[in-house]
């Protein structure tokens, strides 16, 4: 009986050393999660993981295909797609470029001055470093948890831009990404310059509607976007990298005012949509 007391010790306690064994083998062979924020890419973060609200918590699922939001992301959907052969969805196509400095160049009309390298580095600079913490941060935890099927997708129909189709079916829909970029980037730019307030907000609004014309997203994607983005503006001003640079580009642009390089009129209008 002692015997076999003692092998059975044995064996489990053999066992147990088998199972250490292997989840230390297991934990050395997994990959390390990559990190993707400020601390491995400062120029497109001001931020890190878990400095904003979680998106999934924040925001409430997206609609049941039975629900009347629902409903009206299918009249939006279709709404958007007979827009595209106008002018209107000219700037949609255009819109769709947020890499580079596609999002300074949308924002520079109706900012009344070019956002530029040479014109407004300052500027540039903190427009071009809060685009993830808007686009990916503020919206990671949701797009992942849900992986909503894109329009184009659900419907099995093209979008403005064949091209991009394939690399957006990778991610999910909601919320949109390029919406919170778009809010989040107005409101940063009324702020540096409240007399155009108005345009830049329309401005920054039209580039969510942009995503629902185009066939990227639906219009509760957008919706949700324009939250994320708010929020991520809202979390940037209590982080001290994002102020620094907010006071230079506001000191930057007061110099440019003063020397009579920005534009005081309104700008050239664009077109307007109605449902």
């Amino acid at each position: 009986m002692k015997n076999s007391s003692t092998h059975l010790l044995r064996t489990a306690a053999l066992a147990l050393g088998l199972l250490v064994a292997s989840s230390a083998s297991f934990a050395q062979d997994a990959p390390a999660k990559k990190i993707k924020d400020h601390r491995t890419n400062p120029e497109l973060f001001f931020l890190q993981e878990g400095d904003l609200p979680d998106s999934y918590l924040l925001l409430p699922p997206p609609p049941d295909g039975a629900s009347i939001t629902f409903l009206n992301d299918q009249a939006r959907y279709n709404w958007g797609k007979t827009m595209r052969n106008t002018e209107r969805g000219a700037q949609a196509f255009r819109d769709a470029r947020v890499s580079g400095n596609g999002v300074p160049m949308a924002f520079s009309e109706s900012f009344g001055i070019t956002i530029d390298s040479i014109n407004t580095p300052e500027l540039l600079k903190l427009i071009i470093g809060m685009r993830e913490d808007a686009g990916d941060l503020g919206t990671r935890e949701a797009k992942d948890y849900y992986n909503r099927t894109r329009p184009f997708a659900f419907y099995d129909e093209d979008t403005c831009n064949p091209e991009q189709q394939e690399e957006l079916s990778t991610n999910g829909s909601y919320p949109s990404g390029h919406t919170s970029i778009g809010w989040a980037t107005a409101l940063v730019l009324a702020e540096i310059n409240p007399e155009r307030q108005n345009d830049i907000l329309k401005r920054g609004y039209e580039m969510g509607e942009s995503r629902v014309i185009c066939g990227y997203h639906f219009q509760s994607d957008v919706d949700a976007g324009r939250i994320t983005g708010a929020v991520t503006v809202a979390r940037l001003h209590a982080d001290p990298g994002f102020q620094a640079q907010l006071e230079k580009a506001k000191k930057e642009f007061k110099a440019l005012k003063k020397a009579g390089k920005v534009a005081t009129g309104k700008p050239v209008p664009t077109p307007t949509t109605t449902d």
